[in-house]
């Protein structure tokens, strides 16, 4: 049998696409692609360019404003000036300090600041007549004080703790004093000479008269906590110093020549610590309860004989059990009151 194929009868398509042209096709849609895409480039980045100017032009219309970007160092120059100087109106010394705290927190510019004499400044500042200006120094010195050892060191010499136990013992606003013991705390944390010096200058005497001062309640629980602070700061100190060795002779002697355990309790502080307890803030009196079992072993004789302590414990036992019921309903078995309760417990049976 014989097959016969007309070439004829074939059906070419003459819409085929060569491999030559479908290359030729794609190259063309990604340039298409790349010239769009191009577009958006340039669209954004000029919509950028609208929105951010070059550093070049910043720089110079501050040049032409005059405008000149200081250094912290060169700020707080500026502002020492103004609050030292005598044309300086009083809104304008106050403005200045308040300005002067917001840098000293950090401790590069605290010591920047007694490098060329500000600290000073501020220091002949708590013997002002105005009390806003003995408030406001004591603010910057309280913040330039905190975790700063240089500064504390060149405080102490300057003569600032004498005046800000003068500030304390003297009749002053309460926003005065409040802010002269922020100062005073600061300067005596973590730094064992001032606390010798502290006890030297009758510094326990005069927060033994501003805690009886009526009105100064508030001020009362912040020297408790100040004293719970010297306490166990010369406690741990000399714990650490045993294990660990790290601490410097010098360091470790200057702790142990801080009596202030004795001179506590010679002060009456057993018992002014044990009856600000009566205070009706819970706060308050977490931070009375901390401090008289920081007192335990020195005041224990003064606390069992004080039978006020006695009825006040019972009394608040009492209320904090109430309290740390509702608490246990509420699902918290271990709340806040439930603490408070546990540090009355602990206390009422070391004095069984």
């Amino acid at each position: 049998m014989t097959l016969n194929f007309s070439l004829d009868r074939l059906d070419i398509n003459t819409n085929t696409y060569t491999s030559q042209d479908l290359k030729n096709a794609l190259a063309k849609f990604k340039e298409g692609a790349e010239m769009e895409n191009s577009k958006e480039d340039q669209e954004r980045q000029a919509k950028v360019k609208r929105l951010f100017r070059p550093i070049e032009e910043l720089k110079k219309d501050f040049e032409e404003l005059n405008v000149v970007i200081e250094t912290d160092m060169q700020i707080m120059v500026r502002l020492i000036n103004k609050f030292n100087s005598s044309s300086s109106s009083l809104e304008e010394k106050i403005a200045a300090l308040f300005d002067l705290e917001y840098y000293v927190h950090q401790m590069d510019n605290a010591q920047d600041l007694l490098s060329f004499g500000g600290l000073q400044v501020v220091i002949n500042g708590l013997n002002s007549t105005e009390p806003l200006v003995k408030e406001y120094a004591a603010f910057v010195l309280g913040a330039a004080f905190s975790s700063n050892p240089k500064v504390q060191v060149e405080a102490i010499e300057g003569g600032a703790l004498q005046k800000l136990l003068v500030i304390l013992a003297t009749e002053q606003p309460l926003t005065t004093k409040k802010k002269a013991l922020f100062a005073l705390c600061s300067l005596l944390r973590h730094f064992p000479y001032a606390q010798q010096q502290f006890l030297k200058l009758g510094g326990l005497q005069v927060l033994r008269s501003l805690v009886q001062e009526k009105g100064m309640e508030v001020l009362a629980v912040r020297v408790v906590t100040l004293l719970y602070d010297l306490v166990t700061e010369k406690m741990f100190a000399e714990e650490d110093a045993e294990l660990t060795w790290d601490m410097s002779p010098k360091r470790l002697q200057q702790y142990r020549q801080v009596h202030l355990l004795p001179s506590l309790q010679e002060q009456g502080w057993c018992e002014i610590t044990a009856h600000l307890l009566a205070l009706p803030e819970h706060d308050a009196r977490e931070k009375v309860l901390q401090t008289l079992g920081a007192l335990l072993a020195t005041c224990r004789d003064r606390f069992h004989q004080d039978t006020q302590l006695h009825r006040t414990l019972g009394t608040l036992q009492a209320e904090y059990q109430a309290l740390a019921a509702l608490e246990l309903q509420e699902g918290e078995d271990e709340g806040y009151f439930r603490e408070l309760l546990d540090s009355i417990d602990s206390l009422l049976t070391e004095l069984r």
